[in-house]
């Protein structure tokens, strides 16, 4: 991978961003970290333009499902590849994560920060 991909990590968990963020940037992504959604959104709107997202879902305030409605609504990284990083594993929250435009959903319980990152460049790579 020689083009560094741009990657927007939104996540309530300061420990687990801070986590994610270090681990994606030793691999080579342009990381912009964001704690919650708001901040994310914030971004968005001023112009960020990103290749990836991956969100949590369960967040207070506004959730990754409302985000997702939310960018869509705006317009807001249409082309950016949106994935869902959740403790939330079930089916309905999966298929609503697909019908919002997530390209993948990685249950975090069951991935470790390196399978994730894995499972992150597998989605990449098929886009």
């Amino acid at each position: 991978m020689d083009q560094k991909h741009k990657i927007l990590i939104i996540d309530d968990d300061s420990f687990l961003l801070d986590m994610y963020a270090l681990k994606f940037s030793k691999s080579n992504f342009d990381v912009t970290a964001s704690l919650g959604p708001e901040i994310a959104l914030e971004k968005l709107r001023k112009g960020l333009v990103i290749d990836v997202i991956l969100l949590d879902i369960v967040m207070p305030v506004m959730d990754g499902f409302d985000l997702l409605e939310k960018m869509k609504e705006e317009n807001l990284s249409i082309d950016s590849i949106k994935i869902i990083l959740s403790n939330r594993g079930q089916a309905s929250d999966i298929a609503r994560g697909e019908a919002l435009g997530a390209a993948g959903y990685i249950v975090k319980a069951s991935s470790t920060p390196t399978e994730v990152l894995e499972k992150v460049q597998s989605i990449i790579s098929k886009k």
